[in-house]
């Protein structure tokens, strides 16, 4: 992944040094658990652990010629360690090097995402409780519909967050899993015993059963995963970029002192976070669908899933990494408008509260259908002619019979429509 989306700690994990450093550790444990089964020289083990090391020029000279990377790299360390090299990789072929690996990395990978699905969950919770009773139209189609709070679109946010911290664990724990089975995975050359201790030493479950390779359902849960954790995070980012549309101004990102929207409109201000994001999110999805692809290798395996997950690896837990972060930083700087949000709520003259005229009709012995009738025939002309709806439907003479216009605005109490608001954030946050 490019610079410009890649934060420090997330960069190290994918870096060629953290990537040898672990397929060394993974030899050297082989060689622990052959040591303690009588079938290498204790001895070689105490001078492949002083001695090995690698160089990654040179690694990459060697691949050059050698036109495998697991053997340049074997190669890089036997010139450190000297015969005793002989001892390593002794029953072992390269996708025991490569899976365990790469479990490796996308396991604490996950971590570094799981951190800030927690960051992010708690400044959404922070958020919610801010804007609790802050009144906002809801829309459905992109049409006002009837009263929100803003705090219940954070509290959703935040609900659907904590969902796929979730599913993230879940993912974790799926895509932590590694394999010393040798060639096609029957343990010819190497006891079952080795693969367990590695695993261990590496925080690692030992697969059940492998075919050479990790069965790649394992990763496209994971990128699949990840996907869903950006399509959550384009979710949100739709939704700011449609309240700080200048119509709306409901809310809008954080705009720094210094900074520019537009190169030919100096009064721009522009939702280019969450644009940002929308965007990254596509390239996230993409990858949870060559991870798919991934699947349906022949027979025990092939190598047709390595070029894709060398791209997809790095890039969707880095991409996904950097959206969390921005995401956080924008949730926590975001300007709200409670008054432009009233203002909006009022904007088509009372008829967001409609359904409560048609149930006040229906509970006095209306049937739904003509209530429903006498409430759209107001609601119609306030549409199409302008006017007050409140004082149309106590100017209606089928409505008069049946409501009081105390009764009548009765219906328009918007505090009595956010009632239940305390009710949902005990569901939500369980107090």
């Amino acid at each position: 992944m490019i610079e410009r989306y890649t934060l420090p700690e997330m960069a190290f994990i994918w870096k060629p040094e953290n990537r040898f450093r672990i397929w060394l550790a993974i030899e050297i444990h082989a060689c622990e658990a052959l040591a303690d089964l009588k079938q290498i020289p204790q001895e070689a083990v105490d001078t492949i652990k002083q001695k090995a090391g690698f160089d990654v020029q040179r690694i990459d000279e060697i691949e050059k010629e050698v036109k495998h990377d697991v053997i340049a790299f074997l190669t890089s360390v036997a010139e450190h360690v000297g015969p005793d090299a002989r001892f390593m990789h002794v029953g072992m072929t390269s996708s025991d090097v490569l899976d365990t690996a790469l479990a490796v990395q996308l396991k604490d990978a996950s971590n570094l995402i799981l951190r800030e699905l927690e960051r992010f969950s708690e400044v959404l919770k922070q958020r919610a409780l801010e804007h609790k009773h802050t009144p906002v139209i809801g829309r459905t189609h992109g049409i006002h519909a009837e009263p929100t709070s803003f705090g219940l679109k954070l509290a959703n946010w935040y609900e659907e967050v904590n969902r796929n911290r979730k599913r993230m664990e879940q993912a974790r724990d799926q895509i932590a899993v590694g394999q010393i089975s040798g060639a096609v995975g029957v343990f010819a050359g190497i006891d079952v015993d080795v693969e367990e201790y590695v695993c261990d030493q590496l925080e690692l479950k030992p697969a059940r059963i492998s075919s050479q390779v990790i069965q790649r359902d394992r990763h496209a849960q994971f990128f699949t995963t990840l996907a869903i954790v950006a399509t959550t995070l384009e979710k949100i980012a739709t939704e700011i970029r449609h309240l700080q549309k200048t119509e709306v101004l409901e809310a809008e990102e954080y705009f720094s002192k210094g900074q520019k929207g537009s190169s030919a409109m100096p009064h721009k201000r522009n939702p280019v976070v969450s644009e940002q994001i929308c965007g990254l999110a596509r390239v996230v999805r993409a990858n949870a669908m060559a991870a798919m692809e991934n699947m349906p290798l022949w027979h025990e395996r092939d190598i047709s899933h390595s070029s894709v997950e060398r791209i997809i690896g790095p890039d969707s837990t880095i991409l996904v990494h950097y959206m969390l972060n921005k995401m956080i930083r924008l949730i926590e700087q975001l300007v709200v408008y409670p008054d432009n949000m009233m203002r909006n709520l009022e904007l088509t003259k009372g008829l967001v509260f409609s359904e409560h005229v048609l149930l006040a009709l229906t509970r006095k012995g209306v049937t739904r259908d003509e209530a429903y009738r006498m409430v759209q025939r107001n609601a119609m002309q306030v549409w199409e002619q302008g006017g007050d709806f409140v004082s149309l439907l106590k100017q209606d003479k089928d409505i008069k019979e049946k409501l009081s216009a105390e009764e009548i605005d009765q219906a328009f109490d918007l505090k009595k429509h956010l009632r239940n608001v305390d009710r949902i954030f005990e569901r939500v946050f369980n107090e």
